[in-house]
């Protein structure tokens, strides 16, 4: 039972509850660091009202927990030691000086970002920390900096003063049990009730499918792309990108007439072609591993590695099918941005690079401005891996989670609701849709555990791995969407574009390379049957959006990295990043970059496990100067913020 009493001068109570007080502190502190840095800085957020900036607070305490949890981590395992000695006063005074200057320093980079923001529109980062940001002309910009803005030394100093007071002004007492052992065992089901919840305020969340939150986030909480900087505090934007640096500046090319004569990824469209208005739905299938279709793997013979995508692969034969087709990146989180706005992940996925508030050119909000309705699905729960937070940003007009979808009894108790329904759900939601729609659909089943529902145990082939089954599943899923839509409305207007999100282990040999570790499924179809054929050209996941946006005639200037697959004078290319390295697909060859030099080249066609390194063997000095102007345009925009061309 918590005792407050008076006692010599100070308050005193049970030590865990003393340990909350004091981190309730700290988010208060935060919080008045995120109103004066709106208050500040109120002309830059035009967009924000009182009611959206409640929302904003909200989403702030989530981020605020999650970098005082790990600023504070050492501090909270030194306060829980469960020994009577803790309580003396020379270890409480070495806690409270450890406490204060923690987060002293927390506190500083807030403050200094309610100034420093205008200058670079976005929360400090740990570029900051670059060895170049330190020589002595910066060290007289710092100097310049207190002294101009007086007021957030002034500022801190209180800041500092009123921490020191509060921390002081209640003090720990230990659960009244004398014997030191006995008192030491009491302690152990505290400790680890703190550790746990530590670690899920850490994480930004407890269920299975939350990932650690990251700076995108904040896109879930605003309106507009640069009211991030609000949600965010700077501590967590700088523990989140130490030690990764997504973008470097490169200079491979001197001149930018050459650099742009070699490749750019500004796509200037014929404004003289009428525009379609046909619907276009994208179906991202969770896991499907180009190695799970039987249709684009005719030379497989063991029986084990038969198709378990019997629809797909029908739909496959009345299809634009592209046989050699990539994913640009390894986990889900890389492809949402690859698929809807042609940004592949290099070095790290963008949604969580410290760029990932740059303004960008998406499917959604180049078409939202022709006239469609745009929307995402994903039957996760909400926030899950940060989808609801990237597609806002990318201007989908509606996102549609577990939460939209309204039934518990169809959810698989970890990942989210089952694909046969949920696909169901898509198709029903899109039969209200005003015409022309763009809708993006996630499936979810096909993951670890690798269940399916129980009416279907024992329906789907077990394979080579417990995944096979949910692969069947969802397929099975997939072709009962297709029923249902089929006898909709807008159906026959609708071009869909069925891909992956990335690849998976597949327990086959030949899809163990560097190269076929990125291979799934890319096909268009239409219902009238206008698009089909075989491509066996380079595809991946970046063309996607060019292409759709060629096939209905967009007419205005668009920014992506991908290639116009209708385009048969393109430049097809794969473009990765894996193991500190690029890796560069262009026709037969696989060229491998690590630290801005040539490491490898393997011609994959007549060395498909790319044993034999042909350095010096080839020249491909084209196929050189182009991967490295593709990623001196990808890096060099990102750091200026020029992801965007004509309208946005």
């Amino acid at each position: 039972m918590l005792k407050i009493r008076f006692d010599t001068g100070k308050y005193k109570a049970n030590e865990y509850l003393v340990l909350l007080y004091r981190f309730m502190i700290l988010m208060v502190f935060f919080s008045v660091c995120r109103i004066l840095f709106y208050l500040f800085n109120t002309h830059a957020f035009p967009k924000v009202t009182f009611v959206s900036f409640l929302t904003i607070m909200k989403g702030g305490l989530m981020f605020d927990a999650s970098a005082l949890l790990y600023l504070n981590a050492i501090y909270i395992l030194l306060f829980l030691v469960p020994f009577r000695f803790k309580f003396r006063y020379w270890y409480q005074h070495f806690l409270k000086w450890l406490f204060m200057i923690i987060n002293g320093i927390g506190l500083a980079f807030n403050l200094i970002d309610i100034v420093y923001y205008r200058y670079i529109l976005k929360r400090t980062t740990a570029s900051m920390f670059d060895v170049n940001a330190f020589d002595a002309s910066n060290i007289k910009l710092i100097m310049r900096f207190f002294r101009d803005f007086w007021y957030i030394p002034f500022i801190g100093a209180i800041f500092l003063f009123l921490l020191s007071f509060l921390y002081s002004l209640i003090k720990p007492k230990p659960f009244r049990i004398r014997n030191r052992y006995l008192y030491s065992l009491s302690c152990i089901p505290f400790i680890f009730l703190v550790v746990v919840i530590s670690i899920i305020g850490m994480r930004g969340g407890w269920r299975h499918s939350t990932r650690p939150i990251n700076m995108n986030n904040a896109g879930a909480f605003v309106n507009a792309t640069e009211e991030m900087a609000l949600v965010q505090n700077t501590p967590f934007c700088i523990l989140r990108t130490w030690g990764k640096k997504a973008f470097i500046y490169k200079e491979y090319f001197n001149s930018e007439t050459e650099l742009e004569n070699i490749y750019t990824p500004v796509y200037i469209p014929d404004a003289a072609s009428p525009s379609r208005n046909d619907n276009v739905v994208i179906i991202i299938l969770e896991s499907f591993s180009r190695a799970f279709v039987g249709s684009l793997n005719p030379q497989f013979e063991d029986p084990r590695d038969k198709s378990y995508t019997p629809f797909l692969d029908s739909l496959i034969h009345e299809s634009l099918v592209f046989t050699d087709a990539f994913a640009n990146g390894r986990k889900s989180i890389d492809a949402i941005p690859s698929i809807t706005a042609s940004i592949p992940a290099l070095v790290l996925p963008y949604v969580i690079s410290e760029r990932s508030g740059n303004k960008i050119n998406s499917i959604a909000g180049l078409l939202s401005v022709q006239g469609y309705q745009t929307a995402f699905f994903h039957g996760a729960p909400n926030g899950s891996m940060g989808f609801d937070a990237f597609t806002k940003i990318a201007g989908f007009q509606k996102y549609y989670g577990r939460n939209e979808y309204g039934s518990e009894a169809d959810f698989d108790g970890i990942w989210g609701i089952w694909d046969e329904p949920y696909f169901q759900f898509f198709a029903h939601e899109m039969n209200n849709m005003k015409e022309p729609f763009l809708t993006t659909f996630f499936s979810v089943s096909s993951h670890h555990p690798y269940e399916v529902p129980e009416k279907y145990r024992g329906k789907f082939p077990e394979g080579r791995i417990p995944l096979n089954k949910c692969i069947h599943y969802t397929d099975y899923s997939l072709r009962k969407f297709f029923e249902t839509a089929k006898k909709m409305p807008w159906f026959k207007n609708t071009l869909f574009v069925i891909t992956a999100d990335h690849a998976v282990d597949s327990d086959i040999k030949e899809y163990y390379t560097s190269v076929n570790h990125f291979a799934i499924p890319i096909l268009f179809y239409k219902p009238d049957g206008s698009l089909k054929g075989v491509d066996s050209s380079l595809a991946e996941q970046i063309d996607i959006m060019p292409t759709i946006l060629s096939y209905l005639n967009y007419p205005y200037p668009y920014l992506a990295f991908g290639n116009n697959l209708f385009d048969p004078s393109a430049k097809r290319f794969i473009i990765n990043y894996i193991e500190e390295s690029y890796q560069f697909l262009y026709g037969d060859y696989v060229l491998l970059m690590t630290d801005d030099k040539l490491s490898a080249i393997y011609n994959r066609k007549e060395d498909p496990e790319l044993r034999n390194n042909l350095i010096g063997k080839v020249d491909l000095t084209y196929e050189q100067q182009l991967e490295k102007a593709i990623i001196q345009q990808f890096n060099n925009r990102m750091i200026e913020n020029r992801m965007v061309a004509g309208r946005e």
